[in-house]
């Protein structure tokens, strides 16, 4: 059975790397570029986008052309009604020998006529440029995945598993899905439960001291510990830890096909409002579970890249995944009033992060599950705008010196794409710049926008729907988790 798989599995190894080097000439590849004592790689188009390049380049040219007659055109533009009377035959005979055919006065007839072929000539080319724009926009999605597609190849090649390797004399290595920072992730077999699991490489830098590691492997613990725990259909499962020597070991998790909100988005830029929707009652049904179960627990790093589209679209399904900056509340740490005290702040991704994990004083800032409520804001405002609400185009380092989470005391929303007020309201409401503004993940669950039963049969501009946003409204003001 296994080497039936390790064979399929180098099959679609050969299968990969045949499409990636027929998709180079199409698409693009990496070159290698030399700088003075340096090499950088440096990304060269294929013939797909030359060719797009060079039909705008056309379509510019022939604009202009047209543009450069309808001006030629305008000059020989007869008279209107009540002006000057046009010239006599002797006249226009005259002028056509000194200025030649293109500066005769034409009648109105003809002057229309031409008026009209250019702006057909025009119109076509809009339309025309307009198909182009869209066929660049489909080839950007796809090279963005034969980037990917690339980086990964590339990566698997210079990987130490990259041979099929069975680990724990259970899971059999089949190919690589991902790396990042200390970790690889691929995609393996588990040959006692028989189903495919995501099996996460860590691996330490051997140049670390002792206390390093140790410190790398008591989180890594902690954080099997508490994903261990969790079975709801919208977390990932943590199947099973184990180390393979002193410097590295694994943690086995559930195998999702999909990609990412993150890469999804990249793609995208944006879905409509239902699907955002969708997206974000699921999240929010997995911080119920989240904050229900004893001791509760805050992610504390809810963004895109943690949240998994398991068919790889915006309409089907979702995991949360990545508990490595999760919050134990447990009785010791946390009380109802003031929260928890944030003893790793400068961890996480800053824009998904509320102010006051940026605060800076004696003591270290209290914080709740309201952090997880302003991170799903976030995540709603760009899968609907395509753009984060804060900081969108700065760096992390950026949005820390510049204090620009702390100055976020209100969100602007763009005119376009359209977005009903009943979403902006709830962004709003998850965005509170005061925490103790700020719904709590309770009330995040029993939002009416979440809850189509209530969001149908209730309107905000009736009476009813009036009283269920004052309600709304008010329990937020008396909050003060």
């Amino acid at each position: 059975m296994s080497e039936r798989r390790q064979t399929n599995s180098k099959q679609e190894k050969m299968a990969c790397r045949d499409k990636s080097m027929q998709d180079r000439l199409r698409l693009g590849h990496f070159t290698t570029v030399r700088h003075g004592a340096s090499f950088t790689e440096q990304w060269t188009d294929g013939y797909a986008f030359q060719n797009l390049i060079k039909q705008q380049e056309r379509i510019n040219s022939q604009r202009e052309e047209i543009e450069r007659q309808r001006k030629m055109l305008a000059k020989r533009k007869p008279p209107a009604m009540g002006q000057t009377p046009p010239a006599s035959n002797e006249q226009k005979q005259r002028k056509s020998k000194t200025n030649g055919a293109e500066n005769e006065t034409l009648t109105l007839a003809e002057y229309h006529e031409q008026e009209e072929i250019f702006k057909l000539r025009l119109g076509h080319l809009k339309k025309e440029e307009a198909e182009i724009q869209a066929e660049l926009e489909r080839l950007e999605r796809v090279r963005n995945l034969h980037i990917r597609e690339l980086k990964r190849i590339h990566n698997e090649d210079n990987s130490q598993f990259k041979d099929h390797p069975t680990l724990n004399d259970r899971y059999l290595l089949l190919h690589l899905l991902g790396r990042g920072g200390f970790s690889e992730v691929y995609k393996a077999f588990d040959l006692t439960e028989q189903r495919y699991v995501a099996v996460k490489i860590h691996q330490l830098n051997k140049n670390w001291r002792d206390e390093k590691k140790e410190n790398y492997h008591k989180h890594a613990c902690r954080e099997y510990r508490i994903h261990k725990e969790l079975d709801h259909p919208r977390i990932v499962k943590l199947y099973d830890y184990f180390s393979l020597d002193t410097d590295s070991f694994c943690t086995v998790l559930e195998y999702c096909e999909g990609n990412d909100l993150d890469f999804y988005l990249k793609q995208h830029k944006l879905m409509s409002e239902k699907e955002a929707r969708s997206i974000i009652m699921q999240i929010v049904n997995a911080l119920k579970y989240l904050n229900e179960i004893k001791p509760p627990i805050i992610h504390y790093d809810l963004k895109p890249g943690n949240i998994l589209l398991v068919n790889g679209t915006a309409c089907g399904e979702i995991k949360i995944t990545d508990f490595g900056l999760s919050k134990i509340m447990d009785d010791d740490s946390y009380n109802s009033v003031d929260g928890m005290e944030l003893t790793s702040q400068g961890a996480g991704t800053y824009w998904y992060l509320p102010p006051e994990c940026f605060v800076v004083g004696k003591e270290p800032p209290k914080i709740s599950n309201k952090v997880d409520v302003w991170s799903v804001g976030v995540i709603f405002y760009q899968c609907l705008y395509g753009r984060k609400p804060f900081g969108h185009n700065q760096s992390q380092q950026d949005i820390l010196q510049e204090n620009t989470i702390l100055k976020a005391t209100e969100v602007q929303f763009p005119p376009k794409p359209v977005v009903t007020p009943e979403a902006k309201a709830f962004i709003r409401r998850c965005l509170a710049y005061r925490k103790e503004d700020r719904i709590d993940v309770q009330q995040l669950a029993c939002d009416p926008y979440l809850l189509p039963h209530i969001r149908k049969s209730v309107s905000t501009s009736s009476p009813a729907g009036a009283a269920i946003a004052s309600t709304s409204g008010s329990s937020n003001n008396s909050s003060s988790n």
